[in-house]
């Protein structure tokens, strides 16, 4: 009787789309995706018709998007139309769920829409090796007194997903976001670029160690890292598209605004990124909302193609190992 693994027992709580599932049975391409963006990220109805532009850009693309969320207490990998359509409705009705939340939204058959950090542990349950984000959570400022760090950095150090994300939110303390993600152990590269971008704007000041500039390097990095199972994530860091990037300084401005009103408010935690987010949509006119689609459609893009040019260099290996061992 053949023995069942962890990773069989875990599926078995998870339910996965057919189409990924497939996809994933073939050795296809499939780029996971998260749910906060959705129900938090933005107002509906755009939150409902970015999530279906984005999933169609990962298909034309030739990958199969899973975007995962909690429905009524069942991790759900891949969602269908009215799936997405629930969520965007619900919209902060669905609670944010890290990592931390889960059990307990599990065990009251709650809504969950996912952040970084519980998209990648459920993707890397249902082995899915790449994630499309906007943007991770980091350090926030002045998280040398607050102790503010988002989980979505621990959850890079020890789960082994590779996120695509347009760098880090710039409302973040971006220096110390990657002293953190070094002490972690997590390889930051940056697509294109020298410089780790800021969300917003193209760059941050901060450069990164390691530049990739075509999706097949990034494959070869994160099949590097999954092979040797060192146990850990990769953040690569896409800019901005430079048309949207022009209104990066008028959007910078809004975020000190806004950071300095949080602050007279007391607005900490979990709470701070929805409504510096929301403040700043507000101060620019729309501008950073627009930004931000354009953004997440950008790493969409670019995700699907290294999630392709992964699974191809995932087949040329098992068919080269094959070879060798006949």
């Amino acid at each position: 009787m053949a023995e069942i693994g962890r990773d069989d027992v875990v599926r078995g709580l998870l339910k996965v789309a057919h189409e990924v599932s497939d996809a994933l049975s073939c050795g296809d391409p499939v780029v996971a995706l998260e749910s906060t963006i959705i129900s938090h990220g933005m107002p509906y109805p755009q939150n409902l018709q970015t999530a279906k532009d984005v999933e169609a850009i990962i298909r034309e693309n030739g990958a199969v998007p899973a975007t995962i969320a909690i429905l009524d207490g069942v991790p759900c990998i891949g969602l269908t139309d009215e799936q997405l359509e629930r969520l965007a409705i619900l919209g902060t009705k669905a609670q944010k769920t890290a990592r931390r939340d889960i059990p307990h939204i599990i065990a009251n058959g709650g809504n969950g829409a996912t952040t970084v950090s519980a998209t990648m542990s459920f993707a890397s349950m249902a082995g899915i090796p790449l994630f499309v984000t906007g943007g991770i959570g980091g350090v926030h400022r002045y998280g040398e007194k607050t102790m503010d760090i988002s989980s979505d950095l621990t959850e890079l150090g020890k789960t082994p997903v590779a996120v695509i994300s347009a760098g880090v939110k710039s409302i973040l303390d971006i220096p110390r976001t990657l002293e953190y993600l070094e002490t972690q152990g997590v390889p930051v590269a940056a697509y294109q670029t020298h410089e780790l971008p800021a969300f917003f704007t193209e760059s941050s000041g901060c450069k990164v160690p390691c530049r990739l500039d075509t999706p097949e390097q990034c494959a070869k990095l994160i099949y590097s890292s999954l092979s040797y199972g060192l146990g850990n994530g990769i953040l690569i860091a896409v800019p901005i598209p430079k048309e949207h990037a022009a209104s990066g300084n008028l959007i910078e401005s809004a975020i000190q605004r806004a950071l300095k009103e949080a602050s007279d408010k007391n607005i900490v935690g979990n709470a701070a990124t929805p409504f510096l987010l929301a403040r700043v949509n507000e101060l620019t006119g729309g501008a950073s909302l627009t930004a931000n689609i354009a953004l997440v459609k950008n790493n969409a893009l670019i995700g699907a193609k290294v999630a392709v040019a992964l699974a191809n260099l995932r087949r040329k290996n098992h068919h080269g190992h094959a070879r060798s061992a006949l």
